[in-house]
């Protein structure tokens, strides 16, 4: 079997029991040498004899699927997330996509929770002001008592939701396939999608990014929200709207953003960054060593499972 791993973090030795395990099945592995997602022609170069990939955020798109070498079986997503991947161009290939869900549920929320104190307290902008020389004075806002409205309840949802109750904050929740039974235990509040975003001191989003889902928070969806508003986006940044909310950061009509995730990436000459209210990390969200570990052992356990003819419980369909 020949492998290529083009996640860049794989290889970190806190993944020392997934890289023994893949080296162990297979006879040769090709790593990523660029340190950065491959483009498609990188990926089609770099496959050739592949069996299987471990994929990182590279963009596997129809011209990947129709040049990818025939040996091509699997595609194990290293992280949760597949909007990346053409699933449709690599079913009509007989390519398997799997992917590695709930295992950075609780780090992603904690990034999430972490950008919504750092926004309403500007704990970044008074860290970099007091590294220069300053004494800054912000008026920051609590956030207990506060309305939460989370978009999306799926796993990450559901674990922002309960820290927040921990801040004595009140949470209303908006999804299509919402688990009513798990907000009534935790006193979330079902909501509609215009009731959160027009109702909430702070929305956090954790939608997958799809053709219902993008550019959902644009203009018109600003213009509703309570003045003021906070906005946490660890989902992906085609969900939001950056000129839109550019717009309404820097006229005052929002309070601030936290941002994990954009719609190109890494982001150049983006003007979001420029503005103080703003908070952003460098798409981090899994990035801690329980979630990495996690996601190593479950994306080769995937692809060892689909090149041995086993069943696969985490194929995306």
């Amino acid at each position: 079997m020949k492998i290529l791993i083009t996640a860049t973090s794989f290889m970190d030795k806190m993944n020392n029991e997934a890289i023994d395990e893949i080296t162990r099945f297979a006879d040769e592995i090709v790593l990523n040498p660029f340190k950065r997602p491959m483009t498609a022609d990188e990926l089609i170069e770099m496959s050739e004899g592949c069996d299987g990939i471990i994929a990182g955020l590279d963009h596997y798109d129809s011209r990947f699927f129709e040049a990818a070498p025939a040996s091509v079986k699997v595609i194990s997503r290293y992280g949760v997330g597949y909007d990346r991947v053409d699933i449709a161009a690599a079913r009509n290939r007989g390519i398997i996509v799997t992917n590695t869900p709930g295992v950075n549920s609780e780090s992603v929320a904690d990034l999430a929770f972490g950008l919504m104190l750092a926004v309403a307290r500007n704990i970044s902008q008074a860290d970099r002001e007091i590294r220069e020389g300053g004494w800054p004075r912000f008026k920051g806002v609590e956030l207990y008592g506060k309305s939460l409205g989370i978009l999306g309840l799926g796993s990450i949802g559901k674990a922002v939701a309960l820290r927040a109750v921990g801040f004595s904050m009140r949470v209303s929740a908006s999804d299509p396939y919402i688990d009513v039974k798990y907000a009534d235990e935790h006193n979330i509040r079902v909501c509609s999608f215009d009731e959160i975003v027009t109702g909430s001191d702070f929305i956090s989003v954790h939608l997958p990014l799809n053709e219902s889902t993008t550019g959902i928070i644009g203009s018109e969806v600003i213009a509703g929200m309570k003045k003021d508003a906070i906005v946490i986006n660890t989902a992906r940044g085609g969900i939001v709207d950056e000129k839109a909310m550019y717009e309404a950061l820097k006229s005052g009509r929002l309070g601030g953003y936290g941002v994990d995730a954009y719609a190109v990436e890494p982001p150049v000459n983006e003007p979001l960054l420029t503005l103080p209210n703003v908070v952003a990390t460098p798409h981090s969200g899994s990035h801690t060593r329980e979630a990495t570990r996690k996601m190593a052992s479950l994306s080769v356990r995937n692809l060892i499972d689909v090149l041995s003819g086993k069943f696969c419980g985490f194929e995306v369909r």
